[in-house]
């Protein structure tokens, strides 16, 4: 595994990684991988919430994506040309509010499939509203590694509670969707799905 053939890598859920092409947008960390091909070769398409330019969904076969940890001391130089603050950091209440409750893009990518946008919808059934879980679930929204040091605990779970409605709003939607994926992929899926997610889906399925 080499730098120079970075759609070799394998990166998974929480990795911080750099696009070695795109230094200016600093660096970010996956919230959603998954494994594809182009022209015949293995690649991933990644979800990554960089710290100054936001969320962004690559594809490895076409963007240089580097595990942060192994290209810092090379790159960093580069970074620190740009001085764009965060997102998150400059916007208004309003743009807050909808940073911090909107549905990831992985969730609501157009050109997914219904079952990679069903699969990716309840994989967000894995944060919970108490505790570290809340911190995490925070720091995917907004890209900080430190939502605390921006927010208080109370707006996090007022945060929460909103996207939590947003989120059985967008599942009701998903799983319409999905009524052409096969039954089998659509099993897998569900046995695949968090807890909480389960939960989910039965409480939709008695509302209808």
């Amino acid at each position: 595994m080499t730098p120079e053939s970075p759609q070799t890598l394998k990166f998974s859920l929480g990795d911080r990684v750099i696009h070695a092409g795109k230094p200016e947008w600093g660096s970010g960390i996956i919230s959603a991988a998954s494994a594809t091909t182009h022209e015949g070769q293995p690649c991933q398409r990644l979800t990554i919430r960089f710290d100054r330019t936001g969320l962004k969904t690559v594809s490895t076969a076409f963007a240089n994506i580097q595990l942060a940890s192994q290209v810092a001391h090379a790159i960093k130089p580069m970074i620190e040309e740009h001085h764009a603050p965060l997102p998150i950091s400059s916007a208004g209440h309003r743009e807050i509010l909808e940073i911090m409750t909107q549905i990831p893009e992985n969730a609501r990518d157009p050109f997914a499939t219904p079952a990679q946008r069903l699969e990716a919808t309840l994989s967000l059934y894995r944060f919970e509203g108490t505790g570290g879980s809340l911190i995490d679930w925070a720091a995917a929204q907004c890209g900080l590694a430190d939502p605390m040091e921006r927010f208080n605990r109370h707006e996090l779970e007022d945060f929460y509670r909103l996207f939590q409605m947003n989120l059985r709003s967008h599942l009701s939607k998903v799983v319409k969707d999905a009524n052409t994926v096969p039954v089998k992929e659509l099993v897998r899926i569900r046995d695949s799905a968090p807890p909480a997610a389960k939960i989910a889906l039965q409480n939709l399925h008695r509302r209808r």
